[in-house]
Order: structure tokens, then C-alpha cells, then sequence
């Protein structure tokens, strides 16, 4: 049973990378999904990684990772934009929790992407909290703009990246835990269609050492 305790970073990343390619091979362990995995873990949870990513319903993360109960403490926002609330719960994962990586999780055809690049072109802006959303967003959008980038799935990359980014630049907790080498923090791009996880952001793991 992977337990952060002793998982190192690059170790979380590869039991990651493994449940993806399982499941996009169509041939899923279904793992730590039984009664006694379920019993054991009642007085205590030892995830290994914090997975940070859109609520969008095509999107679980113990599925196309093939992992199951205890292994990944799971936030999920629309566009994965991150409030205090979303920070506090990444920092208990990692600070409280000991997970030794965190994972953005975006993916192609992000509807609110979609959303804050259409603003961003003129267009109307939602109505009530979804507007919130949109706007929380459209930085990474603006921002993919000024570099030249304006293919909606390379949009997409950009919003993971910056998110990646914000992370590390908002909360203490995690970018010394980075610093330490305690934890890693990497963006994955998720193809709806394929079901592969692509990593498109890495601090603290060495992005030229993994393949996804």
C-alpha cells in the first residue's frame, strides 16, 4: 500500500504515470478498492499525492489513475481555480498529510477556458458565480495572448501552468515543501479522448527523467 511516509515525489509521479497508462491500455487494477482496504483505512488516511483538478464530470482522478480509497486527496474546482478554500485544503494535504506530490489536473476542451477565451474575444460574460469562475481564468487566458498562443488546447496548457505557478507562488506551506524536496508539483493535461495524462508543468521532479 503506497504510503506517503515513504514515497518520495518522484516515486508518487510513477505510481501516477503507471494507473494512467493501465487505464488508457483498458486494462485497470482497480486497486485498494475491497473491504479490508476500506476497513483499514477508517482510523486514518495516508494518501500519496494531492490531485488538484477541474470538477468536470469526464475527469475522476481514482479512475483514470487507476488508484482507489486512501491514495489521492482530491480537490476539484470548475477550470481548477483555487480560492483560499482550495489552497487550505492542498496546504493540510501536503503539511498535515505528508503528500509528496501535487497535481493540476486540466484537460482539453475545458468549458471554462472555453468560457473566459470567449470573453476574453468580446464576448458576454455569464451570469451569477459562474462569472466568477470566468474571471478567476481569463489572467491565464490573457496571458496565453501575450505570448502568441491561441490554440484553444495550448490555451488550456498555459491555464494548467498557471495555476502550477499560483500554487507555488500563493501558499508558503507548499513552495517550501518544494524547496525541501519534501513535495513536487506538476501540471497534467488530460486528453478526453484517449484518456492520457500528458505532463505539461514540473517543479521539483525532473521533468526530462519522466514520460507521459
Amino acid at each position: 500500500m503506497p504510503s506517503a511516509s515513504y514515497t518520495t515525489p518522484a516515486a508518487a509521479f510513477d505510481l501516477l504515470v503507471a494507473g494512467n497508462q493501465r487505464f488508457v491500455a483498458g486494462v485497470p487494477e482497480h486497486p485498494n478498492q475491497d473491504a479490508g482496504r476500506r476497513a483499514a483505512l477508517a482510523p486514518v488516511q495516508n494518501p500519496f499525492a494531492v490531485v488538484f483538478g477541474c470538477s468536470d464530470s469526464r475527469l475522476a482522478a481514482e479512475i483514470i489513475f487507476d488508484r482507489g480509497l486512501g491514495d489521492l486527496f482530491v480537490v476539484r474546482t470548475a477550470g481548477h481555480v483555487a480560492g483560499p478554500e482550495v489552497l487550505g485544503s492542498i496546504e493540510y494535504g501536503v503539511s498535515v498529510l505528508d503528500c509528496p506530490l501535487v497535481v493540476v489536473l486540466g484537460h482539453d476542451s475545458c468549458g471554462a477556458v472555453g468560457a473566459a477565451s470567449a470573453v476574453v474575444a468580446g464576448g458576454d460574460s455569464p451570469a451569477g458565480y459562474v462569472r466568477d469562475v470566468v474571471e478567476r481564468v481569463t489572467p491565464s487566458v490573457l496571458a496565453a495572448r501575450a505570448a502568441g498562443i491561441t490554440e484553444p488546447e495550448e490555451v488550456v496548457e498555459e491555464h494548467i501552468r498557471s495555476t502550477v505557478d499560483l500554487l507555488l507562488e500563493r501558499s508558503r506551506a507548499v513552495a517550501e515543501a518544494v524547496d525541501a524536496g519534501r513535495t513536487a508539483v506538476v501540471g497534467l493535461c488530460y486528453r478526453l479522448g484517449d484518456g492520457r495524462a500528458r505532463l505539461v508543468a514540473a517543479h521539483g521532479i525532473d521533468a526530462a527523467a519522466v514520460t507521459v
